[in-house]
């Protein structure tokens, strides 16, 4: 080399002795924060996807916290149940304690009633004292709202229901096939049973879904009368009787398939009659056809029997479960149970049932802030003027002193059946809360915690430092230096040789 102006060989070394520091900063860099990519210059495209990949991540950890917080609400709501459902088994024990009214005196009866009171005003301060973080749990608030209730729903349950903010969703009815009662008619061809003779008897057994008795008249009965002694026993049989001309006509008291009126006849005292099985409420839909000598009954103790038929519905364009009056449907965006007036189950129509407006226990348990992300649970209120129902004629409040179902002097037949509703009202909550707790709080939490993992695996994969990689490359990047830094004492040295030339 015999210039020296420009030494092409320093420049040279000089260019990549300043690659290879700033592979070793580089390399150095990731040793020393564990990652990867410390800048967009690291990579742009991993860059990119790894914050993605951590936004989500950071979405994941909070609906974990969302779905835990739910869990502890559920926890809390809980609580106040199972002492409200212990009470209620208190209450029961009282209740039919005091109906041994020959038993207990006066003054036993009303201390009864004081220890009634007693758990009414508790019961009515947990539904009203329960909380998280002062939101009340079993006061209703949770509960969700209505309007536009058509009379001829009778009673309902919104169990959930998903809402955006501001809507309201309308729960329209189709009803498909009309609900139907066990059905019977006895034809007696007159008002009154003509017997062979005066000391003829007919006698039959009446069965329906409560349970059966057996009941013998003499000739000369009217039906009427045949009627209102069935009617005495329908809370026994769950089958009441109408007289109508010469027909005697039988029908189970409820709608629906568990539902049914059977009537086996052991002596027919010689009427001359029969017995027809209608598959309708109607009785001018009675089947001929399905006549049936009564003597031929007698004689052989044949039960004849004809079932009820629930009611076919379609609720929002989703098929519903029936039973009896009562439809439901249970979907993602909607949980509601309607139990229709007898009237509105037995007519083909099509109805909107309610407009439910809001309210619920609303909780995030995804990543994403969207209705696809949110359940809801309905939690009513738990006060004693609540749990009952008036198709039963009364509420646990009117078990209080001097109301109608006390058990001094009240109604304790209606007592009873009140806090029966009550208990399965109570224990039907618990029920649903527990399976929200169960298995959609705690399956979210377990697949979230798997999201999290499988997100964090991703991340880590595109971001983080491979050490063994990097040391590798770290020692690589340290002998580049070196030798690069040698070449440059020598690049840097090679013009001296020009000195020789000048002598």
């Amino acid at each position: 080399m015999s210039r020296i102006n420009t030494n092409v060989g320093s420049l040279l070394a000089q260019r990549v002795l300043g690659q290879q520091n700033r592979n070793l900063s580089q390399t150095l860099e990731r040793l020393s924060t564990g990652l990867a990519i410390n800048r967009g210059a690291d990579n742009p495209a991993g860059l990119i996807a790894s914050e993605k990949l951590r936004s989500e991540k950071a979405a994941l950890n909070a609906a974990i916290g969302n779905a835990e917080r739910a869990d502890q609400v559920v926890n809390i709501a809980e609580g106040g149940l199972q002492e409200v459902s212990s009470m209620l088994t208190e209450l029961q024990g009282l209740v039919t304690e005091t109906a041994n009214e020959s038993g207990l005196s006066r003054e036993e009866r009303e201390a009864n009633q004081l220890q009634i009171d007693s758990i009414l005003h508790t019961i009515d301060r947990i539904a009203s004292t329960t909380s998280f973080q002062g939101s009340k749990l079993l006061n209703g608030a949770y509960d969700f709202t209505t309007s536009s209730v058509n009379a001829q729903v009778r009673d309902f349950d919104i169990n959930s229901a998903k809402l955006n903010h501001g809507e309201h969703r309308d729960v329209d009815v189709l009803i498909t096939g009309s609900a139907q009662h066990g059905t019977l008619f006895l034809s007696a061809g007159a008002a009154a049973l003509d017997l062979d003779g005066p000391d003829s008897q007919f006698t039959f057994d009446v069965g329906g879904a409560l349970g059966s008795r057996q009941f013998t008249f003499a000739s000369g009965t009217t039906l009427e009368n045949v009627s209102q002694q069935v009617n005495t026993f329908r809370n026994v049989t769950g089958v009441s009787a109408v007289a109508s001309g010469g027909h005697l006509i039988f029908k189970a008291t409820e709608l629906g398939s568990d539902n049914f009126v059977s009537v086996r006849v052991t002596d027919d005292g010689g009427l001359d009659g029969a017995l027809l099985n209608a598959q309708a409420d109607d009785a001018n839909a009675i089947d001929t056809a399905t006549a049936r000598a009564l003597d031929t009954l007698a004689t052989s103790g044949e039960v004849v029997r004809d079932r009820g038929e629930d009611v076919s519905a379609v609720i929002g364009g989703i098929a519903a479960t029936s039973r009896g009056a009562q439809i439901a449907v249970n979907t993602d965006f909607l949980d509601v149970s309607l139990t229709l007036t007898e009237d509105g189950a037995q007519q083909l129509q099509d109805f909107k049932a309610m407009s439910i407006t809001g309210g619920g226990a609303k909780f995030n348990l995804g990543p994403r802030v969207d209705i696809q992300n949110q359940v809801s649970i309905g939690i009513g209120d738990v006060a004693v003027r609540n749990l009952g129902s008036r198709e039963l004629g009364g509420f646990l409040a009117d078990l209080g002193a001097g109301r109608g179902a006390n058990v001094v002097d009240g109604d304790r037949e209606l007592a009873q059946r009140i806090v029966d509703k009550a208990i399965d009202q109570v224990s039907a909550l618990r029920g649903r809360l527990g399976a929200f707790q169960r298995n959609t709080i705690g399956t979210t939490i377990r697949a979230l915690g798997v999201a999290v993992e499988n997100t964090s695996a991703a991340e880590s994969s595109i971001r983080d430092t491979d050490f063994a990689a990097e040391t590798a490359e770290l020692t690589r990047s340290q002998i580049m230096a070196q030798a690069a830094t040698n070449s440059l004492a020598l690049a840097n040295n090679q013009p001296q040789s020009v000195l020789a030339l000048l002598g």
